[in-house]
């Protein structure tokens, strides 16, 4: 099974900001690029093509040298709600004035699981 990752657009790359290559990403995993590649695989982590070249993650799915708490959760819910990679980050960056600030924002203040309720509504 070969990875495939989808090509960033310009709204969801201003949305982002900061993006860390996957080879980075391994780096501060402490993982080999083939691990860091299946967390790709397997939803733990989503990423986009910015141009040519390897794939990058959002910089802040990385926290102390973790993927960061409740993100893969998340992820697997927002997929199984049809949601594509860059649907996913998209999705995670955008401004929600009902929690304030964005899902990510949310996440990052440990409110992930209202996140995932969130997401899981996307669904249906």
């Amino acid at each position: 099974m070969t990875l495939t990752v989808a090509q960033i657009d310009v709204e969801t790359d201003r949305l982002v900001g900061e993006w860390l290559p996957l080879s980075e990403v391994a780096e501060r995993l402490r993982l080999s690029i083939g691990r860091a590649k299946q967390l790709l695989k397997d939803k733990k982590l989503v990423g986009a093509r910015r141009g040519g070249g390897e794939p990058h993650i959002p910089a802040v799915f990385i926290a102390d040298g973790d993927v960061l708490k409740g993100l893969p959760g998340t992820l697997t819910v927002l997929s199984d709600a049809g949601y594509g990679d860059v649907e996913a980050i998209r999705w995670l960056f955008t401004p929600d004035p009902s929690l304030p600030g964005s899902p990510i924002d949310a996440v990052l203040a440990g409110r992930h699981t209202e996140v995932k309720r969130r997401a899981q509504a996307l669904g249906f």
